[in-house]
Formats: structure tokens, C-alpha cells, sequence
């Protein structure tokens, strides 16, 4: 923050201050975990049997959903999307860019994101937050984004419902299994861990 942000914020009124610092707070958390949603994206293998590549980005999708409240998980997600939609590099790699990434065959998984992590974070904090809970919040999530994923490329494609599955979901199911238990996993280790600091 700088000396001239910092001196303001000391001059103001205390209710001011606080909502500007909270404001500050959450944008930047929102920047941050859209940049770990990147990051993760560009892990991604492409497959040679289907137009959808094994990525990381729904991991850190589901692990934003179990750490951040609905409405800021919903916000990260929407800003990733944008952020791609300009045309930044956030989406994983491929021939397509911008608008028409969300347009091509991966754009239902994408669309689906920020409605996945909300849900997500709604079940998982109504949950007694154990492991397992972690895992069916997350499950759930997921399950939207495959959804979401299957019937858009089942538009674009014009395929039967079984090669849709075969293509678009099929092949992510043990990735996703593993996925989900470790966001889960490390949910639930941050929630200890930052019980352990209180």
C-alpha cells in the first residue's frame, strides 16, 4: 500500500477507512486467486481423442470454492472470465483466444466455473467442515463444471449423448477423483492450520 493510500486511509473517518480496507482486501484477494486459476490452467496436457485438455484449472476452482465465501469465490471466477475474454493469457493454452475460448469446445467448463465454486463454498459452509464434507462440496462443484462442459460441447458437436460423455467427461473422472481429494485435503489442512494460530 502506498504512503499516500496509507495516509488517507489514517485521516479518515474510522467506518470509511475500514470499508475502503476491506475493499482493498478483497480486490485483492480476487486478483490473487484468479491468477492461481491461470497459473493452474497452464498445466494442462492436451488429449489427442477429444478437443478438451487435461487442465488444472478446475483444481484450483474447486479448492477457491472450499476457501473463499460464496460471493468472493463467484467474484474470482467472473473476474477470471473476463480476464480472458480481453484477451489476457489466463486460459490454457490452445488456438483460440479471448471471447472465442469461451465460444470453443471448452467454454461450458468455463462458463460453469463460477457457479461451481459458489456452490461449492454454500455446501461446504453448511457442513460440520470434515474432511468428507469437503470431498461432497467439492464432488458437487465438479459435477456442475462436467455438466456444464458436456452439454455445451454436445451443442457445438451435434454428437450422440454417449460420445459426449466418452469426449467430454469420461476422461477427467479419475483426474477429477484426484482433484477433489486433494482440495479437499488441503481445505480442511488450512482450516486447522489457521485454528491451530488462533
Amino acid at each position: 500500500m502506498s504512503k499516500a493510500l496509507s495516509t488517507r486511509l489514517a485521516n479518515a473517518d474510522p467506518p470509511a477507512a475500514a470499508a475502503t480496507s476491506a475493499w482493498l482486501r478483497s480486490t485483492g484477494i480476487v486478483l490473487a486467486a484468479s491468477a492461481l486459476v491461470a497459473v493452474c490452467a497452464h498445466i494442462a496436457i492436451p488429449l489427442y481423442f477429444t478437443p478438451v485438455p487435461l487442465s488444472m484449472a478446475p483444481f484450483a476452482v474447486l479448492l477457491l470454492g472450499l476457501l473463499l465465501s460464496p460471493r468472493m469465490a463467484a467474484a474470482t471466477l467472473f473476474t477470471y472470465l473476463a480476464e480472458g475474454a480481453m484477451g489476457l493469457p489466463v486460459f490454457a493454452p490452445g488456438p483460440l483466444y479471448g471471447v472465442a475460448h469461451l465460444l470453443g469446445p471448452t467454454g461450458g467448463y468455463l462458463i460453469a466455473y463460477p457457479s461451481a465454486a459458489a456452490l461449492i463454498s454454500f455446501l461446504w459452509r453448511r457442513s460440520e467442515r470434515s474432511f468428507q464434507a469437503a470431498l461432497a462440496s467439492a464432488a458437487a462443484g465438479n459435477l456442475i463444471i462436467l455438466l456444464c462442459g458436456a452439454m455445451w460441447l454436445a451443442v457445438l458437436t451435434h454428437a450422440s449423448a454417449q460420445a459426449v460423455f466418452s469426449l467430454a467427461v469420461l476422461p477427467f473422472l479419475a483426474g477429477d477423483a484426484l482433484k477433489i481429494a486433494a482440495a479437499a485435503g488441503l481445505a480442511v489442512g488450512f482450516q486447522r492450520l489457521r485454528r491451530f494460530a488462533r
